[in-house]
């Protein structure tokens, strides 16, 4: 009898584990689980994506986001079958994804980025000696459009420029080192701001207009060369003390590397005054892709991310600048003296960009 009730005693037990651990699977195991979501996004925010808070707040809303990266104009070409949502650089490449998916508007935008030129000091204190920048801060001021844009169209080289021959490294044709108009947001967004200011302050919408800023934008495309498909691996040749002495970044990157503890130095920043901003914009193609878009532009957790990756959230202006604070020097909180350029639409944009590569 002592035996039999053993054995009973001890199938009871284990009923009792099993029901224990079923339980446990049906309470807290259902708190961590998550929906796999993919997306195609910019280099730009890889890093933001792969934050292990980043991951941890998104998983606590129910999703994990698995993420590919590709220029933003590169993105029409993909096939987008089997992904939740595409987040390009900017309103023109997502808009036009939207339209070639049937995507309904209005299109999430959780953050943006204004455009920026990074250099260091004695290139940038050379272009203020020729009347091309003003310095403003220790580490940031304005660059004049439209005096660099007749620069460029004149051929100038940084041997013209007075105070140049003290530094090696300022020799040749003077230049902003760009991506590939044709593939890359922040190439077009370049183009967009240059056409602006050469069409007399008026975005670029015709075949006309399209003609008189041509041949500008081809001379500051081919200028470069061979151009990098990706802002991100630009703005670490500059930080690795490779590359060009003016490389067009986003102020994101800047910002993500201050408030991050890091630095460059002697690094300035010079903000276009008459630039393109970066609408950082979703496109959902499932439900699951609008609820991310949603999360991104609502959740205070993920709002206050983005901004320590050097986004400004949208209808966030204190969020970004409690966060950038001890960074004045080098940031433009404010944007002052910083006119936002009309972005041409995504057929103009491509044709601009196909006739600057020639």
């Amino acid at each position: 009898m002592r035996r039999i009730a053993g054995i009973v005693l001890a199938v009871l037990l284990t009923i009792g584990v099993v029901a224990a651990v079923v339980a446990g699977r049906d309470t807290d195991d259902k708190g961590t689980a998550t929906k796999t979501v993919r997306a195609v996004i910019g280099s730009e925010k890889a890093e933001f994506f792969t934050d292990p808070e980043v991951v941890d707040a998104l998983a606590a809303e129910g999703y994990t986001v698995r993420t590919e990266t590709s220029g933003s104009w590169a993105m029409e070409e993909l096939d987008l079958e089997g992904y939740d949502f595409a987040f390009p650089s900017s309103n023109a490449p997502a808009d036009a994804l939207a339209e070639k998916y049937r995507v309904r508007q209005p299109l999430p935008r959780p953050f943006y980025s204004p455009l920026v030129v990074v250099a260091h000091r004695n290139a940038a204190e050379v272009l203020a000696a020729a009347g091309l920048a003003e310095l403003d801060r220790p580490g940031s001021g304005l660059l004049d459009m439209r005096a660099y844009l007749d620069a460029a169209r004149d051929d100038r080289t940084w041997q013209q420029l007075d105070g140049a021959e003290k530094y090696g490294e300022l020799s040749g044709t003077l230049y902003i080192a760009t991506t590939d108009p044709q593939t890359s947001n922040s190439g077009a967004l370049y183009l967009a701001a240059a056409s602006y200011v050469d069409n007399g302050g008026r975005v670029v919408a015709s075949g006309a207009d399209m003609d008189r800023t041509a041949p500008l934008l081809r001379k500051l495309v081919t200028v470069q060369g061979a151009q990098q498909s990706s802002s991100d691996g630009a703005f670490r040749d500059f930080v690795s003390g490779a590359g060009n002495p003016l490389v067009l970044v986003y102020e994101s990157q800047v910002a993500a590397l201050l408030t991050q503890g890091q630095g460059v130095d002697d690094l300035t920043v010079l903000y276009p005054d008459t630039t393109a901003t970066s609408d950082h914009t979703v496109v959902p193609l499932t439900d699951e892709g609008r609820a991310i878009g949603h999360l991104l532009s609502t959740d205070p957790e993920l709002r206050e991310l983005a901004v320590r990756h050097g986004f400004r959230p949208q209808g966030g202006g204190p969020e970004f600048t409690s966060a950038t604070d001890d960074h004045t020097d080098h940031l433009n909180q404010k944007l002052t003296g910083v006119r936002q350029a009309p972005v041409p639409t995504s057929a103009v944009l491509h044709e601009m960009a196909r006739r600057a590569r020639g």
